[in-house]
C-alpha cells in the first residue's frame, strides 16, 4: 500500500508498536513524525531514515500537544498510539494510579485527535491503537480497561462528526502485543503471583485463540489498510486483532 505524499504523525513512536508503525509507514513512502516524552528512543527510530522526524511531546499535556502539531504541520493521518498499562486489585488502586491510566490512555487520544483534526483535510484518517480491553473487562486493570473502553466510545463519537468531511476515525484493538510494555506486564505478574516467566506469559496468551502474542507488524498492517483508499467507508470501527476472540 503506497503512502507516497502522505504525512503521518504517530504518538508513542519511540518503542514497540509505535516504532514499527513509523518504519512501516515510512517504507510505504509516507513522511512520518514520531512523538514521545523521551527523545533518545525517538532519535534511535529516526536515525538513518530521512523520512522520519522526531519531536518531543507529552500527550497528557494540552500545551505540549498543541506545540507538537504546530511544529509538525497539518497531517493526513494521525495515529494515537501512546499508552501505558498498570495492574492492581480494584480496592488497592489509588486515585493517582487511576488518573494516570486515564490521562495517557484516554485524555492523550482526545488531545491528539482534537489537535490533529484541526488541520486535517478531506480523506484524512484518525486511528487509535486501543486494545481488546476496549471491548471486555480484564481483572486487575480497572483503570486501564476503563480508559480503553473510553477510547472506543471517543472514536465512535468522533467518527459520526467527521464522516461528512470524508475523514474517518477507527480503533485497532489488539490482544497482548509482543512489545516492551507486555514484557513489563509479564514481570509484574511474576512479582505479584510467584509464577515463572513461562507461566506468566501463558496466562496472557491464553486469552487469544492464536495462543501467542500479537506482532507489532500486524498492527502496522491494519493501520496501513485503514489509511488506504480502500478503507474510505470504514468508520467508527474496532478492528480486533486477537485471533477471533474479542
Amino acid at each position: 500500500m503506497s503512502m507516497a505524499g502522505k504525512r503521518v504523525l504517530i504518538t508513542g513512536g519511540g518503542t514497540g508498536t509505535g516504532a514499527d508503525l513509523a518504519r512501516g509507514f515510512s517504507e510505504a513512502g509516507a513522511e512520518v513524525v514520531i512523538a514521545g516524552r523521551r527523545m533518545e528512543p525517538l532519535e534511535t527510530v529516526a536515525r538513518g531514515n530521512g523520512g522520519i522526524r522526531a519531536i518531543r511531546a507529552d500527550v497528557t499535556d494540552e500545551g505540549s500537544v498543541a506545540a507538537l502539531f504546530a511544529e509538525a504541520g497539518p497531517q493526513d493521518i494521525v495515529i494515537a498510539n501512546a499508552g501505558a498499562a498498570d495492574s492492581a486489585p480494584f480496592t488497592r488502586t489509588t486515585l493517582d494510579e487511576w488518573n494516570a491510566m486515564l490521562a495517557v490512555n484516554l485524555t492523550g487520544v482526545f488531545l491528539t485527535f482534537r489537535e490533529g483534526l484541526k488541520g486535517m483535510s478531506a480523506g484524512g484518517r484518525l486511528i487509535a491503537v486501543a486494545s481488546v480491553a476496549s471491548l471486555r473487562g480484564l481483572a486487575y486493570t480497572a483503570g486501564y480497561t476503563a480508559a480503553k473502553h473510553g477510547v472506543l466510545g471517543l472514536v465512535r463519537s468522533v467518527a459520526l462528526e467527521v464522516a461528512k468531511k470524508e475523514i474517518t476515525a477507527n480503533a485497532i484493538c489488539p490482544g497482548f502485543i509482543d512489545t516492551e510494555m507486555t514484557g513489563r506486564t509479564v514481570v509484574n505478574i511474576m512479582a505479584k503471583t510467584g509464577r515463572t516467566r513461562e507461566e506468566a506469559l501463558a496466562a496472557l496468551t491464553a486469552t487469544s485463540p492464536l495462543g501467542r502474542l500479537i506482532r507489532p507488524a500486524e498492527v502496522t498492517s491494519s493501520a496501513l489498510w485503514l489509511a488506504s483508499p480502500g478503507a474510505a467507508a470504514v468508520n467508527g470501527q474496532a478492528i480486533v486483532l486477537n485471533g477471533g476472540d474479542a
